[in-house]
């Protein structure tokens, strides 16, 4: 594409394609029925492929779960996950004792650094209605000397990110949630203390977009070096330095110029990833991202033998108590509780 501004264009799936520092992300959107007793779907799972339930059917999936949907206890080393829930909400289990339920605006940031297990599943807590789950998933790759960090992980929640505003020329409104990075002098929460984000050098950002219907805004340049993404997951169209985008495409940046969005007929959303590339050899094998295939053979001879940490808990999908609302309980002892949105 002959563009200055504009490296490419390319349509979006289920997995999104990233650029160092960012490793993929996914787009998770279930339009889940009821939900019974058991935090499953008051439906049929009659026809599903259940534990690989990945095909969209009647407007949902079970993914790995097979009682209750989402994706029982997993091992992961060598890189981050930061998990943005727009609807619905999400049981945490870990290998380390943590444990937590966040939603409807919440964000996760879990470092699995040396290695550690966790469970992640969509507990479909209304038992009298729809139950919609709209979640990113971000992996964030580690830098080597980062790669056996000790696990953690730190909640941000939703009444603690901040939000940008500003109206156009025209009175239109565009909102930036501000996960990480800096924008315009307003500052992201701190990203887990190991994270590549957590170097304000590396000027990773993690925003979620929302302009007016008709509105427009311009992203502000940063350095040259920085990969820059924009994902318009849902709109109409916008125009970006006069290329017209249809929705559910993602577009690649030149960072050190100033890009003017401007929306079409309907509010337009987009998630934006940028960040300085790490610029590291990547061996990614299922769970696992290291440098070399010989880490990811270490990787998977140490879960083997230590099962990094065990399972504490009973169900390998496990799920809280219905009411046991937003909170966050850590490794450490440190709980969180706070008020349902």
């Amino acid at each position: 594409m002959k563009n200055k501004v504009i490296s490419s264009i390319k349509p979006l799936g289920f997995t999104w394609e990233t650029n160092d520092p960012f490793l993929f992300c996914v787009h998770h959107l279930d339009h889940y029925p009821a939900g019974n007793d058991n935090f499953g779907p008051e439906a049929s799972l009659v026809g599903r492929h259940l534990g690989q339930d990945f095909t969209l059917k009647e407007g949902w999936r079970m993914y790995h779960g097979e009682k209750v949907p989402g994706f029982p206890a997993h091992p992961h080393r060598g890189f981050e996950t930061v998990t943005v829930v727009l609807e619905g909400y999400v049981d945490h289990s870990d290998s380390h004792g943590a444990s937590g339920r966040y939603g409807n605006g919440d964000v996760q940031w879990m470092t699995a650094g040396s290695g550690m297990q966790h469970s992640e599943m969509f507990p479909l807590l209304n038992k009298e209605g729809a139950n919609t789950l709209q979640l990113f998933q971000i992996w964030l790759n580690l830098p080597g000397n980062r790669k056996f960090s000790k696990p953690h992980y730190k909640m941000l929640w939703a009444e603690d990110i901040p939000v940008y505003r500003k109206k156009d020329k025209k009175g239109k409104l565009t909102e930036v949630r501000l996960i990480a990075g800096t924008l315009d002098e307003m500052k992201a929460p701190s990203p887990a203390p190991d994270s590549w984000a957590a170097d304000g050098n590396n000027e990773v950002g993690i925003w979620l977009l929302k302009i007016e219907e008709g509105g427009s805004w311009t992203l502000p340049e940063t350095s040259s070096e920085i990969n820059r993404s924009l994902y318009f997951y849902k709109g109409t169209e916008i125009n970006i330095a006069g290329v017209s985008v249809e929705s559910y495409n993602s577009i690649d940046l030149a960072a050190d110029q100033p890009v003017k969005i401007e929306n079409g007929k309907k509010e337009a959303l987009l998630l934006i990833l940028q960040g300085k590339p790490i610029k590291e050899p990547v061996m990614q094998h299922g769970p696992f991202v290291m440098n070399s295939r010989k880490e990811i053979e270490e990787a998977y001879s140490d879960y083997q033998k230590t099962q990094f940490g065990g399972w504490p808990w009973k169900r390998h999908d496990n799920v809280h108590d219905r009411d046991a609302g937003r909170f966050a309980i850590y490794s450490d002892g440190q709980v969180e509780k706070k008020k349902e949105r």
